[in-house]
């Protein structure tokens, strides 16, 4: 039975991987002038160069698909993964409001709920799959921190 569901576990990687390069594409596709605007933008001196972005994110985007993958293979779809997917919409929704719409105070609400979403997430997770919650963290750490960011731009701004 174990090796009838194999191949099974292994068909939903490139699942969840489509998953997360349709957040990436949403989100780059309405920042296309976001880098420019970032510069433009009066930045607390604590924010990051403007190149850090594509490769953190690739990297959590990365992880991201694997903690999903994880869970679903251990247990199916489970409420827990209603959640991972009501993070990913969250996560595709923020770039759109700040880079798009220039909406940064709404901006920094909607990442708030992201935060609590993925705490939510890594929470559900860990019944499930230690590794997948694990796999998260990164994601939320970033995630706080450009919650601050958000704010003090917002505030700048």
């Amino acid at each position: 039975m174990v090796i009838a569901q194999q191949p099974r576990r292994w068909a939903g990687l490139p699942v969840f991987a489509v998953a997360l390069v349709l957040v990436a594409v949403v989100g780059s596709l309405s920042a296309v002038n976001a880098g420019g605007e970032y510069l433009a933008l009066e930045r607390p001196p604590w924010a990051p160069p403007q190149w850090l972005f594509g490769p953190a994110w690739t990297v959590l985007y990365i992880m991201i698909a694997i903690s999903g993958w994880l869970a679903w293979s251990a247990r199916g779809w489970t409420p827990a993964l209603g959640v991972y997917a009501a993070q990913l919409v969250l996560n595709a929704a923020w770039t759109p409001l700040f880079f798009g719409a220039g909406r940064y105070g709404l901006a920094f609400a909607e990442i708030v709920v992201l935060w609590a979403a993925i705490a939510a997430t890594i929470v559900l997770f860990r019944r499930i799959s230690r590794v997948a919650a694990w796999l998260l963290v990164p994601y939320l750490l970033w995630v706080t921190y450009a919650a601050s960011l958000n704010f003090a731009i917002w505030r700048l701004n």
